[in-house]
């Protein structure tokens, strides 16, 4: 418990005592886990993630899961993708069901072309938090809000690559990231410099953080405890040689 909520205030910084309660409401109730990103604070609200719900239903020994597309409702040519998911909580049980979306209309640009996955984590996501009567809404149902990409006073200004043709920069992108998986800024800025090869990120090219940006959306979507083990090796003081 005390190291989820050190590892918590060190990631989202101060709580207030409501959200510091609530957070370790679920810790007990749930036993979630800051550290393996069970749970998301975005916007002062607390998330869950697919990873904590697939641990929750593991813990409890579910039974099964079922997942198929609503195919009267899916439209291949245009991205839209429908699922129905059902959970089986025991071997008798009926199931709880829940259905899950997701077209280019409500879905973030970083995960362009990836619209069906989504949809069929999203269904099992509702299906998931019904049957074990998680109330707290989760990361993947989120929507693309525009308002997400107003962080510019949250971005290192050596990330300002970008254009201004109305899609959102690279910047906000990347901060956008930064802060629905929970991620060190400073830890991700030594990231990119490696990845691009550069002694700071500012000297690295548009190209390559573009790169860097679509590489960190990808490895936080599949694995986000393995990307944070990775910024974690960054935390290595560097040697220092006579």
């Amino acid at each position: 418990m005390q190291a989820n909520m050190r590892l918590a205030r060190s990631t989202w910084g101060p709580l207030s005592r409501t959200d510091r309660l609530g957070l370790e409401e679920l810790l007990k109730r749930y036993a979630f886990s800051v550290v393996l990103g069970d749970i998301q604070y975005l916007d002062r609200r607390w998330y869950v993630t697919h990873a904590g719900l697939l641990r929750l239903a593991s813990r409890y020994r579910c039974n099964g899961i079922r997942v198929s597309p609503v195919r009267g409702l899916c439209e291949p040519t245009s991205a839209r993708w429908v699922f129905k998911a059902t959970v089986f909580r025991y071997s008798n049980s009926k199931g709880f069901v829940g259905y899950g979306d997701a077209d280019p209309t409500n879905t973030s640009s970083l995960v362009r072309g990836a619209e069906m996955r989504i949809a069929e984590t999203r269904a099992v996501n509702r299906a998931l938090r019904k049957a074990y009567g998680i109330g707290l809404c989760s990361v993947e149902e989120l929507g693309s809000d525009p308002s997400s990409f107003e962080l510019k006073k949250q971005v290192d200004p050596a990330v300002g690559n970008g254009s201004t043709n109305g899609q959102p920069r690279l910047r906000d992108k990347l901060c956008l990231l930064i802060r629905r998986y929970g991620l060190d800024p400073t830890l991700i800025k030594r990231y990119a410099a490696d990845f691009c090869g550069t002694e700071t990120i500012r000297d690295a090219s548009r190209d390559l953080i573009e790169a860097f940006v679509s590489t960190v959306a990808a490895e936080a979507a599949n694995d986000r405890a393995a990307l944070i083990c990775k910024l974690n090796s960054y935390c290595q003081p560097e040697e220092v040689r006579p």
